[in-house]
């Protein structure tokens, strides 16, 4: 991985993923956010899905990967590139709070009704980087 996509995982936040879809099996573009914890790069969101308390909301990208983990990981603020990854769906709830507790993801702490609502409802995907070629 060259030095500008190295770069652009630490600081960048907005991408595109496109997932294949469960039950389409056709393309679908979603914009979202990711976090750089430790070195992991992580997608999150709230467990209502609009940023708020709701209730909780289905979201078609995480049925995606759990139906299809490939997809493509679009970086599109300093870089624009395209990287095949793997998701995996972090179920561990020791792992889950500490990806909800770091700093990083502070903004869905200010959201959410308390840590454990993150921690047992909150989408968690780490993202894992397909050779490329």
């Amino acid at each position: 991985m060259n030095a500008a996509i190295q770069q652009a995982l630490k600081t960048d936040r907005t991408i595109d993923i496109v997932t294949t879809g469960a039950k389409s099996g056709r393309p679908r573009r979603t914009e979202i956010w990711f976090w750089n914890i430790k070195g992991r790069i992580i997608i999150c969101g709230t467990p209502d899905g609009k940023g708020g308390r709701g209730p909780r909301l289905r979201r078609d990208w995480l049925a995606n990967l759990r139906a299809h983990p490939e997809f493509l990981f679009c970086l599109k603020e300093s870089i624009r590139v395209q990287l095949p990854a793997r998701a995996k769906i972090i179920t561990d709830p020791a792992d889950r709070r500490a990806i909800m507790t770091a700093p990083e993801t502070r903004w869905y702490r200010q959201r959410a009704a308390s840590v454990e609502d993150l921690v047992t409802k909150s989408p968690v995907v780490e993202v894992f980087f397909l050779e490329q070629g």
